[in-house]
């Protein structure tokens, strides 16, 4: 068996792609991307990456609808679709079939009741199926009791579908993750970029029509999500990826190890207070220069923050400026 416990990343897009989808049990949807992400692992670890391919990676990445596909991966050549259950009864042979008949495998994957792991119990031909469900049908009146059980191979096994291979071990190296604010190395960046998206490591990176190898990170700036339709802020990390598509917000590439993370996170609009303050008034961000930010505290604005241009709203409304040294600010 292969287990797979899923990151907070992983659980709010499982999720929030099935709202997106608009799916009628959106319980079920989830918990069923939650067990292609399990698969994805598997595969990720076990199989080399040019030799699978995930039908639904962009959809559940990014939290859009999915395009209409009969299966869920294709591996070695064979259709392969994952079916995630609490109930292990669904892992019956006939129930299999009956749900899924035209798949080349189907790979059986149980989770927790707080869907905090999930289990790969095996995997199964739908011949094999078909063959064991003819049998029951047969033999079932004489002896039902050895007939009725999972036919599941282990996931291992699997691997002897396709070529000799060593364990792979392809998972992503890079250490950042959605939400993550960045700055280049070089010290070239103006401002930290807002990490929207990990593309997979087998993803070829692509700047200015020039392909890289490594892992590439794509990264969003605060001044034109501010003027998207929602406070981007509050988001979960995991659906900034598909706020930024939805709207459909520049984003930029970079390779990981081009990038480290900012020790001045701070980006115009962000709520923060003072730190050493006791009862401290919040602030919004409005210019910032160095290791040096300058805010407006938020009883300066009569007629509410805008959501862009807050350095030519301050001055052109004599709104007055504050500036500390990064350390001694603190977001909201």
């Amino acid at each position: 068996m292969y287990r797979y416990t899923p990151s907070e990343i992983d659980r709010e897009r499982a999720h929030h792609q099935a709202v997106i989808q608009g799916a009628d049990d959106r319980d079920v949807k989830r918990i069923g991307n939650l067990g292609e992400l399990a698969f994805e692992c598997f595969c990720r670890e076990y199989l080399p990456v040019e030799m699978w391919d995930w039908m639904n990676e962009d959809a559940i990445r990014r939290c859009n609808p999915e395009s209409f596909s009969a299966y869920d991966f294709k591996v070695f050549g064979y259709e392969v679709d994952v079916k995630t259950s609490r109930d292990v009864s669904a892992f019956l042979p006939r129930k299999l079939l009956d749900n899924d008949p035209d798949d080349d495998i189907i790979v059986m994957s149980w989770h927790r009741d707080a869907e905090d792991a999930l289990m790969l119990l095996g995997w199964a031909r739908v011949e094999t199926l078909k063959s064991k469900v003819e049998a029951d049908e047969e033999y079932d009146a004489e002896n039902p009791s050895q007939l009725d059980h999972l036919a599941a191979r282990p996931m291992n096994e699997l691997i002897d579908l396709g070529p000799n291979t060593a364990h792979m071990n392809q998972r992503p190296t890079n250490p950042f993750k959605p939400g993550d604010r960045v700055v280049k190395k070089d010290g070239s960046s103006r401002e930290p970029g807002i990490v929207v998206e990990v593309l997979p490591p087998e993803k070829e990176g692509n700047i200015y029509g020039q392909t890289f190898e490594g892992e590439a990170i794509n990264v969003a700036y605060a001044e034109p999500m501010n003027r998207g339709p929602g406070a981007w802020r509050d988001y979960h990390p995991a659906k900034l990826s598909s706020y930024c598509h939805d709207q459909d917000i520049k984003l930029y590439t970079y390779k990981h190890t081009n990038l480290e993370i900012s020790e001045n996170p701070f980006v115009i609009g962000d709520r923060v207070v003072k730190a050493d303050h006791d009862d401290p008034d919040t602030a919004v961000v409005v210019n910032r220069d160095g290791d040096e930010v300058s805010v407006a505290f938020e009883g300066q604005f009569d007629d509410g923050i805008p959501d862009s241009n807050l350095a030519d709203y301050c001055d052109d409304n004599d709104i007055r400026l504050y500036t500390y040294d990064a350390e001694e600010l603190e977001f909201k």
